[in-house]
């Protein structure tokens, strides 16, 4: 997968995260994890975006690491909507997956970066 597929696939789930987010209940938990989950997911395209624009490795490295961070974040309320049932499981678990799978690529592309 190449970076420009890679922006697409971010931008998607960030577009999915915030769907899915605008369907939950509107509760005090709902409220809240409906900010969180927009604020995480869609960091993940934003920062990839950031880190190919950076002018060194370190500074790649320092943005990875950030949607690195924002992957697994949105992993966590993902999980934790799931966990509280406040969506239907199986409406959730592909953008679950889709997170996990996110974090997994870019955990790699840290390693592949540094080793360079």
């Amino acid at each position: 997968m190449d970076n420009e597929e890679l922006k697409e696939r971010t931008k998607e789930f960030a577009h999915r995260c915030v769907k899915l987010a605008l369907a939950l209940p509107r509760t005090v938990l709902g409220n809240h994890i409906r900010g969180q989950i927009i604020r995480c997911g869609t960091s993940v395209a934003a920062n990839y975006r950031a880190a190919l624009m950076a002018q060194t490795k370190a500074a790649f490295v320092s943005k990875i690491s950030i949607v690195i961070e924002e992957a697994d974040e949105s992993e966590f309320w993902l999980e934790f909507i799931m966990d509280e049932e406040l969506m239907k499981r199986e409406k959730v678990l592909p953008l679950f997956n889709e997170a996990h799978e996110l974090s997994s690529i870019f955990i790699t592309t840290r390693k592949t970066a540094q080793k360079n």
